[in-house]
Parts: C-alpha cells; sequence; structure tokens
C-alpha cells in the first residue's frame, strides 16, 4: 500500500480505548491495538521524507452490527450495556460511526497538516474517568490482600502499610 500512496498523504489507523482498561477477557485484543498505536508513530519517522502524517484514531464505545454479528450480542444486551457505560462517558452517550468518521475527515484535511504521530482519542471523555472509577490505589489493594502479602517475607515498606 505504501508505494501507491502519494507523498503528503494522510493514513489514519484504527487502534482502540481497550489497550488502556486492561479488561478482562480482552488481553490479545488490547495488545493488538497497543501494537497499531507503535505502528504509526514508527510510520511518523519512516515516512516523514514523504510528508506524509500518520495518526492513530481510539474509538471508545460506538455500537455497530460487531457487537451482534461478532460478540454474539442480542439488541436488548447492546441496549443494556449502552445504558450502563453512557454512565461512565463524561458527554453522557456513546459515540456513532459519524462520530469516527467526522474525527478521520478532520486528520485528512489542511487543517491538521502540523497533527502527526498522534493517537486521537475520540470517546466522550471515558477514558479520562475511568480508571478512577474502577480502580483501586495500591495501598487499598496491599489492605485487601495483606493476609496473602504479609504471610510471605515481605519488605518493611509492606509491613508497615498493614497499619
Amino acid at each position: 500500500m505504501l508505494p501507491i500512496l502519494k507523498d503528503g498523504s494522510s493514513i489514519s489507523l484504527n487502534t482502540s480505548i481497550t489497550a488502556y482498561m486492561g479488561l478482562e477477557g480482552f488481553g490479545m485484543y488490547a495488545a493488538t491495538k497497543g501494537a497499531v498505536r507503535s505502528f504509526a508513530r514508527s510510520w511518523t519517522t519512516d515516512l516523514k521524507d514523504r510528508k506524509t502524517q500518520v495518526n492513530a484514531l481510539s474509538p471508545g464505545v460506538v455500537p455497530t452490527e460487531g457487537y451482534r454479528t461478532e460478540q454474539g450480542m442480542s439488541e436488548r444486551q447492546v441496549q443494556d450495556y449502552v445504558d450502563r457505560v453512557t454512565t461512565e462517558i463524561p458527554v453522557g452517550r456513546v459515540g456513532t460511526a459519524e462520530d469516527m468518521g467526522n474525527a478521520v475527515a478532520f486528520l485528512a484535511t489542511e487543517a491538521s497538516r502540523f497533527i502527526t504521530g498522534i493517537e486521537l482519542t475520540v470517546d466522550g471523555g471515558q477514558i479520562m474517568v475511568y480508571a478512577g472509577k474502577k480502580s483501586r490505589t495500591c495501598l487499598e489493594i496491599v489492605k485487601a490482600e495483606r493476609q496473602v502479602i504479609f504471610a510471605s517475607t515481605a519488605p518493611a515498606a509492606w509491613q508497615d502499610a498493614k497499619q
């Protein structure tokens, strides 16, 4: 594909916010999306002499037919999922294919000519607040797991954490 692209082209690769979230059962998917993100960074320098901009688009939740065909979800399951995750998205809704298309269109326009090597996250702000809602601090984890941790030969710093 690269040999047929004209100099000054714009390439947008598709990644996913899943690469940041550590979701159970999505390890391989997240790893591939992280690899695509790195690929975009590498192509940024590989193609700089051709004045080709390379960026990655990282969509958030965008209910598409893939939820039903690839993940085997029923219409009701998709709607239940949308209802649940909407509460985690600061703009108060899930994304649409049009939202993603608008972002890709922007990256292909002259207005973005000074933008290259980035990952544009288009998720309504979800990833910016997700970790704080879903994770515990290290100290909370240590306290919750202290019987296991302190049964081993833990360093003195860990011993202080159990207080």
